[in-house]
């Protein structure tokens, strides 16, 4: 079967590895279960939006992605009563409500309708199940065994996708080489350039920016972009903390990068407003959480405060981390709000 079917039933199937057992917490680190430090500084991010909506009766905060509430539940924890009384989270996940669950938070497997606030996604788009193509044509895959065959030739709509946003990969052969290969060389690299179909993931951001009516929509999720697409894709697999084949048999996360410009391109579409892009030590830093130690003279002073300091400045460090968590992509959507701007770096890019 093509592989967006096979990561589909894989993930999201009757006993498939998102909607059943422990969750991914049980497998591997995301930002949003890695420490509270994440949750802190989305509060500070959800003040901001709430202060730019001029403080309305309904705050909403919707985790696209939720897993088992992890963020949601951290973000509630540290919130003043004056937010929580207006607050109206959400987690919007494919797997039963945990039991742990606070009462207040909704639980659905379907986007709400109209958002007033922030919603976020972190980690989730890279799950939203996607073809490969090996030149013209899908590439199949065994579920029980990940060995891959060639199949049948590209829709049209995937197709156009990847000219605009995957060349084939002539462009990394021309920024190896420095010149574009000829005659047997150039079909060769058309037929072997391996690329992961992104459609789906554009799509279903888009369905999620969509369902904002004022506020912010935000994704966090590794990534590329156009000038620097990987050599044969990222399709990998995860379990029990270790990086696996990517074996869509039910056991494992199976799991590719976003083309994240291609993502946001098409988010900034249905919001008719640009779109900031920065890592995420660029936007925690923005958030107040910089990862930096505190100072010496502070265990002198204050030992208790010193040892929590130190511990949420290492927390933050793995958050921050260059080639782990601080790689990821903040794709900020604003909708409905002017004048949003960050404080440290990011670029814009237009609808």
């Amino acid at each position: 079967m093509r592989w967006s079917t096979a990561m589909s039933r894989a993930l999201y199937g009757s006993g498939g590895f998102f909607v059943s057992g422990a969750g991914p917490a049980g497998h591997f680190r995301t930002s949003a279960n890695a420490s509270p430090v994440l949750a802190a500084a989305v509060l500070r991010l959800l003040d901001q939006v709430d202060k730019a909506l001029g403080r309305p009766d309904r705050l909403d905060f919707v985790d696209v992605g939720a897993g088992r509430g992890e963020l949601l539940t951290g973000v509630l924890a540290a919130a003043p009563t004056d937010l929580l009384d207006r607050l109206h989270p959400v987690a919007v996940e494919l797997a039963p409500r945990p039991a742990f669950l606070p009462d207040g938070i909704d639980w659905q497997d379907t986007l709400p309708k109209a958002v007033t606030g922030l919603l976020i996604a972190t980690e989730w788009l890279d799950n939203v199940p996607l073809d490969v193509a090996q030149g013209d044509r899908y590439l199949e895959v065994d579920p029980a065994t990940g060995e891959e065959s060639v199949g049948g030739p590209l829709d049209p709509a995937d197709a156009a996708w990847l000219d605009r946003w995957w060349p084939a990969l002539l462009c990394i052969h021309m920024r190896i080489t420095g010149s574009e290969p000829t005659g047997d060389a150039h079909l060769d690299a058309e037929q072997e350039a391996r690329r992961e179909v992104g459609r789906a993931r554009d799509e279903a951001w888009g369905r999620a920016v969509g369902a904002v009516e004022r506020g912010l929509a935000v994704a966090v999720d590794y990534g590329h972009l156009l000038d620097a697409r990987p050599f044969d894709g990222t399709l990998t697999g995860y379990r029990d903390g270790r990086q696996v084949p990517p074996v869509p048999d039910g056991s494992r996360d199976v799991t590719a990068h976003l083309a994240i410009d291609a993502v946001a391109a098409a988010g900034s579409v249905v919001a008719g407003r640009p779109y900031q892009l920065m890592t995420q030590r660029q936007a925690l830093k923005a958030l107040g959480a910089a990862g930096g130690r505190p100072p010496i003279s502070l265990a002198s002073t204050d030992p208790a405060g010193y040892v929590r300091a130190l511990a949420a400045a290492s927390a933050a460090a793995e958050l921050t981390a260059v080639g782990g968590l601080g790689d990821h992509w903040w794709l900020v959507q604003p909708v409905g709000i002017d004048g949003w701007t960050w404080d440290d770096g990011g670029y814009a890019g237009s609808p």
